[in-house]
């Protein structure tokens, strides 16, 4: 279900990340979905087993996947989860934006900018 560019100028493990990511949010990869090991991904893949390793430390800090030790890594309930990070943060910016004087028009118009630039392909 992965599918890495190697030309692409975003790195392998951004690009797994990413995709992994979009999958659990989309349902094609549900919630407890077993997913391979870091070396058994990394022989799939063609990649280092280090790029899949940063890639689920990426993935797990995100909340979109949970490691329970010798039983594997799945695909975690991450909506509520990765709701609350994304709030934290906002409110993180918006603290920040306030202590620099920054006016609300300009502090919205940073969020808005960031948000395009992180969405377009």
């Amino acid at each position: 279900m992965i599918d890495l560019d190697p030309d692409s100028a975003t790195a392998p493990y951004e690009q797994l990340r990413a995709q992994v990511a979009e999958q659990a949010r989309s349902g094609a990869l549900p919630v407890g979905h077993r997913l391979p090991t870091v070396r058994g991904l990394a022989v799939e893949l063609g990649l280092a087993a280090n790029t899949v390793a940063k890639a689920y430390r990426a993935l797990e800090a995100d909340g979109v996947i949970e490691t329970r030790g010798r039983n594997g890594t799945f695909i975690a309930a991450a909506g509520d989860a990765a709701v609350r990070k994304a709030a934290v943060a906002a409110q993180e910016y918006a603290e920040l934006a306030a202590r620099l004087g920054l006016s609300r028009s300009d502090a919205l118009a940073l969020a808005r900018d960031a948000v395009r630039a992180a969405y377009e392909d």
